[in-house]
Protein backbone atom coordinates (compact mmCIF):
# COMPACT_ATOMS: atom_id res chain seq x y z
CA UNK A 1 0.00 0.00 0.00
CA UNK A 2 3.02 2.25 0.54
CA UNK A 3 3.84 2.27 -3.31
CA UNK A 4 0.62 3.93 -3.92
CA UNK A 5 0.93 6.96 -2.28
CA UNK A 6 4.14 8.29 -3.39
CA UNK A 7 4.68 11.51 -3.84
CA UNK A 8 1.13 12.86 -2.91
CA UNK A 9 0.72 16.10 -2.10
CA UNK A 10 -1.80 16.23 1.11
CA UNK A 11 -3.02 18.61 3.14
CA UNK A 12 -4.02 18.53 6.94
CA UNK A 13 -7.86 18.30 6.55
CA UNK A 14 -8.23 16.09 3.51
CA UNK A 15 -6.70 12.59 2.92
CA UNK A 16 -4.53 12.19 0.14
CA UNK A 17 -5.85 10.58 -3.08
CA UNK A 18 -3.57 7.44 -4.60
CA UNK A 19 -3.11 7.35 -8.30
CA UNK A 20 -4.87 3.67 -9.49
CA UNK A 21 -2.71 1.18 -10.89
CA UNK A 22 -4.30 -1.27 -13.03
CA UNK A 23 -2.85 -4.31 -10.34
CA UNK A 24 -4.50 -2.40 -7.72
CA UNK A 25 -8.30 -2.61 -7.04
CA UNK A 26 -9.75 -0.16 -4.48
CA UNK A 27 -13.15 -1.07 -2.55
CA UNK A 28 -14.94 1.40 -1.05
CA UNK A 29 -16.32 -0.19 2.45
CA UNK A 30 -20.03 0.28 2.97
CA UNK A 31 -20.64 2.99 5.41
CA UNK A 32 -21.94 2.72 8.45
CA UNK A 33 -22.41 6.62 9.89
CA UNK A 34 -23.70 8.90 7.54
CA UNK A 35 -20.47 11.23 6.11
CA UNK A 36 -22.18 14.89 5.60
CA UNK A 37 -23.87 17.00 8.55
CA UNK A 38 -28.05 16.73 7.66
CA UNK A 39 -27.94 21.05 8.54
CA UNK A 40 -25.28 22.65 7.09
CA UNK A 41 -23.82 19.81 4.61
CA UNK A 42 -19.78 19.81 6.13
CA UNK A 43 -18.46 16.38 6.53
CA UNK A 44 -17.64 14.64 9.32
CA UNK A 45 -14.40 14.05 11.17
CA UNK A 46 -13.31 10.55 11.08
CA UNK A 47 -14.76 8.88 14.02
CA UNK A 48 -16.57 11.53 15.69
CA UNK A 49 -20.37 11.53 16.57
CA UNK A 50 -21.03 15.15 16.07
CA UNK A 51 -20.91 17.59 13.36
CA UNK A 52 -17.53 20.23 14.08
CA UNK A 53 -19.55 23.03 12.18
CA UNK A 54 -22.82 23.47 14.15
CA UNK A 55 -23.13 20.50 16.35
CA UNK A 56 -25.47 18.50 14.97
CA UNK A 57 -25.72 14.29 15.83
CA UNK A 58 -24.40 12.82 13.26
CA UNK A 59 -27.00 9.87 12.02
CA UNK A 60 -25.96 6.48 11.00
CA UNK A 61 -26.30 5.21 7.73
CA UNK A 62 -29.35 3.14 6.67
CA UNK A 63 -28.80 0.28 5.14
CA UNK A 64 -31.12 -2.89 3.79
CA UNK A 65 -29.27 -5.44 5.53
CA UNK A 66 -29.25 -3.59 8.84
CA UNK A 67 -33.07 -3.07 8.32
CA UNK A 68 -33.30 -6.90 7.68
CA UNK A 69 -31.37 -7.80 10.54
CA UNK A 70 -33.57 -5.56 13.07
CA UNK A 71 -36.55 -6.86 11.98
CA UNK A 72 -34.81 -10.40 12.31
CA UNK A 73 -34.19 -9.73 15.88
CA UNK A 74 -37.20 -8.15 17.03
CA UNK A 75 -39.13 -11.13 15.41
CA UNK A 76 -36.63 -13.64 17.62
CA UNK A 77 -36.81 -11.08 20.45
CA UNK A 78 -41.19 -11.32 20.22
CA UNK A 79 -40.93 -15.28 19.64
CA UNK A 80 -38.68 -15.66 22.95
CA UNK A 81 -40.88 -13.75 25.19
CA UNK A 82 -43.86 -15.63 23.76
CA UNK A 83 -42.38 -18.94 24.91
CA UNK A 84 -41.29 -17.54 28.02
CA UNK A 85 -44.35 -16.34 28.76
CA UNK A 86 -46.00 -19.63 27.76
CA UNK A 87 -43.41 -21.83 30.38
CA UNK A 88 -44.13 -19.23 33.34
CA UNK A 89 -48.12 -19.63 32.53
CA UNK A 90 -47.38 -23.48 32.25
CA UNK A 91 -45.55 -23.29 35.87
CA UNK A 92 -46.98 -23.77 39.20
CA UNK A 93 -46.13 -23.65 42.75
CA UNK A 94 -48.52 -26.14 43.89
CA UNK A 95 -47.19 -28.97 41.53
CA UNK A 96 -44.06 -28.83 43.28
CA UNK A 97 -43.96 -30.80 46.75
CA UNK A 98 -42.09 -29.24 49.43
CA UNK A 99 -41.22 -30.73 53.12
CA UNK A 100 -43.34 -29.98 55.45
CA UNK A 101 -40.85 -28.87 57.98
CA UNK A 102 -40.74 -25.73 55.45
CA UNK A 103 -43.27 -24.03 56.89
CA UNK A 104 -40.98 -23.06 60.03
CA UNK A 105 -39.28 -20.95 57.47
CA UNK A 106 -42.22 -18.92 56.99
CA UNK A 107 -41.13 -15.06 58.05
CA UNK A 108 -44.82 -14.95 60.09
CA UNK A 109 -43.91 -17.87 61.65
CA UNK A 110 -40.18 -16.98 62.56
CA UNK A 111 -41.69 -13.55 63.84
CA UNK A 112 -43.84 -15.13 66.15
CA UNK A 113 -41.38 -17.94 67.89
CA UNK A 114 -39.06 -15.15 67.81
CA UNK A 115 -41.38 -12.50 69.37
CA UNK A 116 -39.76 -9.49 67.88
CA UNK A 117 -41.27 -6.79 65.88
CA UNK A 118 -41.12 -6.87 61.58
CA UNK A 119 -38.27 -4.37 61.47
CA UNK A 120 -36.83 -6.14 64.37
CA UNK A 121 -36.81 -9.10 62.68
CA UNK A 122 -35.45 -7.62 59.26
CA UNK A 123 -32.66 -5.99 61.02
CA UNK A 124 -31.74 -9.04 63.07
CA UNK A 125 -31.46 -11.16 59.40
CA UNK A 126 -29.32 -8.34 57.97
CA UNK A 127 -26.95 -8.88 61.04
CA UNK A 128 -26.69 -12.44 60.33
CA UNK A 129 -26.41 -11.88 57.07
CA UNK A 130 -23.74 -9.38 57.94
CA UNK A 131 -22.10 -12.23 60.26
CA UNK A 132 -21.81 -14.31 57.01
CA UNK A 133 -20.06 -12.01 54.82
CA UNK A 134 -17.51 -11.51 57.62
CA UNK A 135 -17.20 -15.09 57.67
CA UNK A 136 -16.85 -15.39 53.70
CA UNK A 137 -14.34 -12.68 53.56
CA UNK A 138 -11.87 -14.99 55.67
CA UNK A 139 -11.88 -17.61 53.23
CA UNK A 140 -10.01 -15.10 50.75
CA UNK A 141 -6.44 -15.45 50.45
CA UNK A 142 -3.66 -13.24 51.21
CA UNK A 143 -0.57 -12.97 49.18
CA UNK A 144 1.41 -10.53 51.15
CA UNK A 145 1.35 -8.41 53.87
CA UNK A 146 -0.91 -5.47 52.54
CA UNK A 147 -4.07 -7.95 50.91
CA UNK A 148 -3.75 -9.54 54.82
CA UNK A 149 -4.59 -6.17 56.09
CA UNK A 150 -7.26 -5.21 53.17
CA UNK A 151 -9.05 -8.42 54.01
CA UNK A 152 -9.10 -8.01 57.81
CA UNK A 153 -10.33 -4.57 56.67
CA UNK A 154 -13.15 -6.13 54.90
CA UNK A 155 -13.90 -8.68 57.52
CA UNK A 156 -14.02 -5.66 60.29
CA UNK A 157 -16.28 -3.82 57.83
CA UNK A 158 -18.81 -6.88 58.11
CA UNK A 159 -18.60 -7.05 61.54
CA UNK A 160 -19.05 -3.31 62.53
CA UNK A 161 -22.25 -3.28 60.01
CA UNK A 162 -23.34 -6.62 61.67
CA UNK A 163 -23.33 -4.24 65.44
CA UNK A 164 -25.08 -1.85 63.54
CA UNK A 165 -27.84 -4.03 62.64
CA UNK A 166 -28.32 -5.37 65.82
CA UNK A 167 -27.94 -2.12 67.95
CA UNK A 168 -30.81 -1.11 65.54
CA UNK A 169 -32.81 -4.39 65.99
CA UNK A 170 -32.97 -3.40 69.69
CA UNK A 171 -33.88 0.02 69.36
CA UNK A 172 -36.75 -1.05 66.95
CA UNK A 173 -37.68 -3.60 69.16
CA UNK A 174 -41.51 -2.86 70.98
CA UNK A 175 -41.98 -3.96 74.23
CA UNK A 176 -44.46 -7.04 74.65
CA UNK A 177 -48.08 -6.17 76.30
CA UNK A 178 -47.73 -7.01 79.71
CA UNK A 179 -50.90 -5.80 82.13
CA UNK A 180 -49.07 -4.91 85.04
CA UNK A 181 -50.92 -5.36 88.27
Amino acid sequence: MSEVIQDTQQEFWRPPTPALASDIVVREAIPTMAETCARCGTEFLLGSRFCHSCGGRRPEATSQPARTDAAAMAGLWQHGVARAQSLVAEFSWSKIPFPSWLRYLHFHEIKSWTGLSTASLIAFVIGIGCIAGALLVGLLTARNFAEWEAIQFYRGEWLLAATASFVAGILLKTPPNRDRD
